[in-house]
């Protein structure tokens, strides 16, 4: 197990003392902690550097070798540069079978000049349709940023380098399912979804462009890694916090936002957000009730 020495000491001490426990995961390689799913003759490796590349062969994804439970995900990526139109780079944690849970980053591909959209989506058991989309405050192409997905028994939030950019909260109290008793892998692909995702699906991918190349580095998952021999409710269990042990993500202080990070997300609503669900009356004629309690 590599760990990445760029990482303060406690946070080292904290993994130490964690891994001991359950089995926390860092690195910023990816051949330790993922592999290709699909077309493997679509990566590029260069150094620490991946490149997935998709042409009208085929796209390319890979997924995490262990399956998580609460914690922080992140990778760095530059999107496609020039016209991206009708691809879809995604980034996302799901679990598996119908009643999957899943949060999920899609970065919409453009035509040139347009701004790059990123859409942010939620599945909790099996159900999803909250779709919020936002464009990016810098060029996404243009280098490297990071995305980041953070999950505890409190909430969900999207990150854009360290920015929340969205918020799920816990809201059993209400009677709402909250996503806390699966585990999930990590994933990102790349693929053409000229159908709806530039425009509606108005415009299409233009081949004569391919092929289309999202980049990848610094890799990092700073969470509980749950055994496959073991129950969903033993791998909740075991990846919370208790007497005997204390884990980063029940701390009081990642249970919701700062005052800090509540003003960004704010910020980024009121200049970023180009479509949100919860204000979407023709699709939802009720507001859905998440909508109704969440503060943000």
């Amino acid at each position: 197990m590599v760990i990445s020495m760029s990482k303060k000491m406690p946070f080292l001490l904290r993994f130490l003392v964690g891994f001991a426990l359950v089995g926390l995961v860092s690195s910023a390689k990816f051949v330790e902690l993922f592999q290709p799913s699909w077309a493997q003759d679509h990566f590029i490796y260069e150094g620490d550097l991946l490149k997935l590349k998709l042409d009208n062969y085929s796209g390319a994804g890979f997924l995490s070798k262990s399956k998580f439970m609460f914690g922080k995900v992140s990778m760095q990526i530059k999107l496609v540069e020039g016209d991206s139109a009708g691809t879809v780079t995604a980034f996302y944690m799901s679990s598996d079978g119908p009643n999957h849970n899943e949060f999920d980053f899609e970065f919409l591909g453009n035509t040139t000049g347009e701004p790059y959209l990123v859409q942010t989506n939620l599945y909790v058991n099996g159900s999803g349709n909250r779709e919020q989309r936002l464009n990016l405050w810098f060029d996404p192409t243009k280098d490297f940023h990071t995305y980041s997905i953070l999950w505890n028994q409190r909430q969900v939030v999207f990150l854009v380098d360290e920015t929340p950019i969205r918020v799920h909260s816990n809201m059993e109290n209400k009677g709402l399912p909250f996503p806390k008793d699966q585990p999930m892998g990590v994933y990102s692909s790349i693929w053409n979804a000229d159908d709806w995702a530039t425009q509606g699906g108005r415009v299409k991918t233009d081949w004569s462009h391919a092929p289309f190349v999202a980049s990848y580095r610094n890799f990092e998952i700073n969470a509980c890694e749950c055994s496959v021999t073991v129950t969903a409710a033993d791998n909740a269990k075991n990846c919370s916090s208790s007497a005997e042990k204390k884990f980063w993500w029940d701390e009081p202080t990642v249970g919701e936002l700062n005052v800090h990070q509540s003003h960004q997300l704010l910020w980024v609503r009121a200049n970023h957000m180009i479509y949100d669900y919860c204000t979407d009356t023709a699709r939802f004629p009720v507001t859905p009730v998440e909508c109704v309690h969440h503060h943000h």
